[in-house]
């Protein structure tokens, strides 16, 4: 393979070694692994870390190794993206993955070659090896386009990565320009449902980062392309996980299926509508009783703005 691999870890031995045996069955000549660095107040958690260090650069194959190891916790928002920035200061593009995404070997050759099929196009913003509605959608072409970068396991190029908005500060003024309602498809449910998360990300209430990675792509004009079959594994679901307690359907449905080459690409690059509106519903829960909670959430507005038209008439 080509490409550069980072591999983000932190305190996972166990899975950290399944994903590192992957990334070894690929031997990229370049890797690269970022550490976080343990928390003061957790017990045996240094331990942890120096464990999954030796793991993650047990390079035994032809491999230039490059570490980024921090002495104290960065956590999962500013971890990630000082690894992904220092990959992009050292290469034009490259793979990331986590300690917790098992990738097939046919993630990285796919990433390979839509790496270098879209290198200099800027509609595209990211190649996402995971595809969360694999069992309801069924492309004719190897991957499709879609507006969800999914990031795991994904690749990108230091063209799209430094436009990367960590603060949202072009949020508030995109927001009440209609940013959302221009890409909404005319949906209220998506247009509440991500102005919540942002407004969220934007004062600073989630303590991850890609959410914002999700609007740069938007606010840009960024597509991702989704592979036809998931290309990876999370196995990061569970109780000592951040994030991620329970398995949710839609990623126990997502069976990895390895994909055929040559690949064999779309026409054009234009988002599916059908698999954005499944991602919607499956993977980001706008379905029918969202709508429904919705709409009452919105009722009082409605009945206080039709309050004052009534008096402004009765005056």
């Amino acid at each position: 393979m080509k490409s550069a691999v980072l591999l983000l870890v932190f305190n996972r031995p166990d899975s950290t070694s399944q994903v590192f045996n992957a990334i070894r069955s690929a031997k990229p000549s370049r890797l690269y692994v970022a550490a976080d660095g343990p928390r003061a107040d957790r017990d045996g958690e240094r331990e942890l870390c120096e464990k999954v260090r030796q793991i993650a650069t047990a390079v035994d194959w032809p491999c230039e190794l490059k570490t980024l190891f921090h002495k104290e916790n960065l956590g999962c928002n500013s971890g990630p993206v000082k690894g992904i920035s220092w990959l992009f200061e050292n290469e034009e593009e490259g793979i990331i993955l986590e300690d917790d995404i098992i990738p097939l070997p046919s993630f990285f050759l796919y990433c390979d070659e839509l790496l270098e099929r879209y290198r200099h196009n800027e509609k595209v913003g990211v190649v996402s090896g995971c595809n969360l509605i694999s069992k309801h959608f069924s492309p004719s072409d190897s991957y499709f386009f879609s507006r969800y970068n999914h990031v795991w396991g994904w690749a990108t190029w230091r063209r799209a990565w430094k436009l990367y908005d960590g603060t949202l500060q072009a949020w508030p003024e995109w927001r009440d320009n209609g940013g959302l309602k221009s890409i909404s498809g005319g949906s209220k449910l998506f247009e509440y449902s991500w102005g919540k998360r942002f407004d969220r990300a934007c004062h600073g209430k989630i303590d991850y980062w890609d959410y914002q990675w999700t609007f740069t792509c938007w606010y840009n004009g960024m597509l991702s392309t989704l592979p036809a079959h998931n290309q990876t594994r999370n196995i990061g679901f569970g109780t000592d996980a951040t994030h991620t307690k329970g398995v949710p359907d839609y990623v126990e449905e997502s069976i990895p299926e390895s994909l055929t080459f040559p690949l064999h690409h779309p026409p054009s690059i234009e988002r599916s509508v059908e698999a954005d509106e499944l991602i919607d519903r499956r993977v980001f829960g706008m379905n029918n009783m969202a709508k429904i909670k919705l709409a009452i959430r919105q009722t009082p507005l409605l009945l206080g703005s039709l309050l004052q038209r009534t008096k402004k008439i009765l005056k």
